[in-house]
C-alpha cells in the first residue's frame, strides 16, 4: 500500500530530493561558480518533471487515504506551475548574476516552493493543504528579501512574512471550525457533512475563514495589501515568479477546496467568491491608473486579473473551472513575456522601473516595442488577441451560471483597466523623447518576450489545444 502511495507522489519526492541534494552540493563546493549552473539545471528538472506529469495521463489516483489526489486537474496545474517556474528562472538568471544576487540558495528555494505548490493543488485534506501552503510560503518569504543590501527588499520580505502569518492564522482558525463541525479534515468527509443545500452556521464560518486565508495567496481584495510593496521591493525576477506560479497554485487550491470539500453548497460560497471577484477587478483597475512604477502597476494588474479568474470560479460549474484554468494559463504566458521586457529595462546598467523611461521606445527598438504592445493589448483583453478569449471564457461562465451582473461588472472593470495598459503603449509610440534605455543584453529575455507575444497572436487559432485539456481537468474536479 505504501509503495503504491509513493509511486503516486513520485514527482514531488524526486523534486524534493533534488533540492536537498543540490543544497548539500552547494554547501560543500564553490558557491559563486555553482549558482548559474544550478539555476539552469533546476529549470531543466522542472521541464522534465512537467513533461513527465503531462504525458503520464491516467485517471484519478488517491494516496495516503485521500490526503493526496492525483487527477487531471492537479496535473494541469502542476505542468503550468513547473513550466512557468522554469521560464522565470531562465530569463532572470542574467539579471541576478550581473547584480551579485544569484546565490546557490535561490534556485533551491524556488524548487522547494514549487514542491509546496504541487502539494497544494493535489491536497485532499486540510492537513495536506496547510503543509503544502506553508512549504511554499516559507520559501517565498526568503526569496522576497533575497537582496540583503536593499531596504526595500528587506521590507518586502518582512511585510509578506507578517501578513502571511496573519493569513495562515485565519486559515487555521477556519480549518479548526470545519474540523469541529465536520468531524474530519478530509475533503471527502467534509463534503458529506456539508451535504446539499444550506450548511450549519459554524461550518459556514469555517468556510469563510479558509477562503479568506486562501484569498491572501491570490492577492484578492481586501487581502491584497502586501502585493504592491512586495512586487516593488523584491528583485524583478522574483517579482516575475510571484506573478506566475504561486498564483496558479493558490487558485488551484481554492478551486480544490470549494469543489471537493464544499461542492454540494455552491450557493453558500458563490456570493463570497463573487464579492472577492468584483472588489479585485475594480480596485486593481482603478488603483493602477496612478502608478508610474511598472512593477507596482503590474501588482495592481495581477490583483485585477485574479478578480477575473475568480469570476470563473464563482460560477460554481465545471465550465467555470475550465474557464478559470484557461484564463490562468493565458495570464501566466502574458506575464512571462511582460516581465521579460521589464527585466530588459536598464539605463547605464541599472534597472529602470519608471514607465516614463519608455517614451518613444519604438524608435530605438521597434521589434520589442511591437511585442510589448501585443502583450499589453492582450492583458487589456483587446480582440482578437488571446487575452480577449481568456476574459470571454470567464464572462461566459458567469453569465451561464446566472451571474449576469458579475459579467457586466467584469466588462466595466476591463474597460477601466485598459487605460493604464494603453498609456504605456502611448509612451512607447507617441511620448516625448528622452534618454535612451540600454540595449537588452540577454538574448534569453528577448526570446521569451517574442515567443510570448507570438503566442498571443497565433493562439487565436485553437488556443494551442488548451481548451480541451482544461475541459478534461475541470471534469476531473467537478463530477
Amino acid at each position: 500500500m505504501i509503495q503504491a502511495d509513493l509511486n503516486i507522489i513520485l514527482p514531488e519526492i524526486l523534486l524534493a530530493v533534488y533540492a536537498m541534494v543540490a543544497l548539500l552540493v552547494g554547501v560543500y563546493t564553490t558557491k559563486d561558480k555553482l549558482a548559474p549552473l544550478l539555476t539552469w539545471i533546476t529549470a531543466a528538472v522542472f521541464v522534465l518533471i512537467g513533461a513527465w506529469i503531462g504525458m503520464a495521463g491516467g485517471g484519478e489516483n488517491i494516496a495516503f487515504d485521500g490526503m493526496f489526489v492525483d487527477d487531471g486537474f492537479s496535473r494541469f496545474a502542476k505542468v503550468t506551475i513547473l513550466l512557468s517556474a522554469a521560464a522565470v528562472l531562465v530569463m532572470g538568471q542574467d539579471y541576478m548574476s550581473r547584480r551579485g544576487m544569484l546565490r546557490f540558495e535561490y534556485p533551491i528555494l524556488i524548487a522547494l516552493a514549487v514542491v509546496g505548490m504541487m502539494m497544494m493543488v493535489s491536497a485532499g485534506d486540510l492537513m495536506a493543504l496547510y503543509m503544502g501552503l506553508e512549504l511554499q510560503s516559507l520559501a517565498l518569504y526568503v526569496v522576497a528579501s533575497l537582496r540583503r543590501d536593499s531596504v526595500k527588499s528587506t521590507e518586502a520580505g518582512m511585510k509578506y512574512f507578517v501578513l502571511g502569518a496573519l493569513s495562515s492564522g485565519l486559515l487555521l482558525y477556519g480549518a479548526s471550525l470545519v474540523y469541529g463541525f465536520a468531524g474530519t479534515t478530509k475533503f471527502a468527509g467534509i463534503v458529506e457533512a456539508a451535504g446539499h443545500g444550506h450548511i450549519p452556521i459554524g461550518l459556514l464560518f469555517g468556510l469563510t475563514f479558509v477562503t479568506a486565508g486562501l484569498a491572501f495567496k491570490v492577492s484578492a481584495v481586501p487581502f491584497h495589501m502586501w502585493t504592491p510593496d512586495v512586487y516593488e521591493g523584491a528583485p524583478t525576477p522574483i517579482t516575475a515568479f510571484f506573478a506566475t506560479a504561486p498564483k496558479i497554485a493558490a487558485m488551484g487550491l481554492l478551486a480544490r477546496v470549494l469543489h471537493d470539500a464544499f461542492g454540494g453548497v455552491v450557493g453558500d460560497w458563490q456570493q463570497i467568491i463573487a464579492l472577492l471577484s468584483v472588489l479585485s477587478m475594480f480596485l486593481g483597475s482603478i488603483a493602477a491608473i496612478g502608478q508610474r512604477n511598472i512593477k507596482r502597476l503590474m501588482a495592481y494588474s495581477s490583483i485585477a486579473h485574479m478578480g477575473y479568474a475568480l469570476m470563473g470560479l464563482a460560477a460554481g460549474t465545471a465550465f467555470g473551472v475550465q474557464a478559470m484554468l484557461i484564463y490562468m494559463a493565458i495570464y501566466v504566458t502574458m506575464n512571462v513575456g511582460t516581465f521579460a521586457f521589464i527585466l530588459s529595462m536598464e539605463k547605464d546598467g541599472q534597472p529602470v522601473v519608471d514607465i516614463g523611461a519608455l517614451n518613444m521606445y519604438s524608435k530605438r527598438s521597434s521589434g520589442k516595442a511591437l511585442a510589448m504592445l501585443i502583450l499589453l493589448f492582450s492583458l487589456a483583453g483587446v480582440p482578437p488577441l488571446v487575452g480577449f478569449f481568456g476574459k470571454f471564457y470567464v464572462l461566459r461562465a458567469a453569465y451561464d451560471a446566472g451571474l449576469a451582473w458579475l459579467a457586466v461588472m467584469g466588462v466595466i472593470a476591463s474597460v477601466i483597466g485598459a487605460y493604464y495598459y494603453l498609456r504605456i503603449v502611448y509612451y512607447m509610440y507617441f511620448g516625448e523623447e528622452t534618454d535612451a534605455l540600454d540595449e537588452g543584453r540577454s538574448p534569453v529575455q528577448y526570446v521569451f518576450l517574442m515567443v510570448s507575444a507570438a503566442a498571443m497572436l497565433l493562439g487565436v487559432v485553437n488556443l494551442f489545444g488548451i481548451e480541451g485539456v482544461a475541459q478534461a481537468a475541470s471534469m476531473a474536479l467537478v463530477n
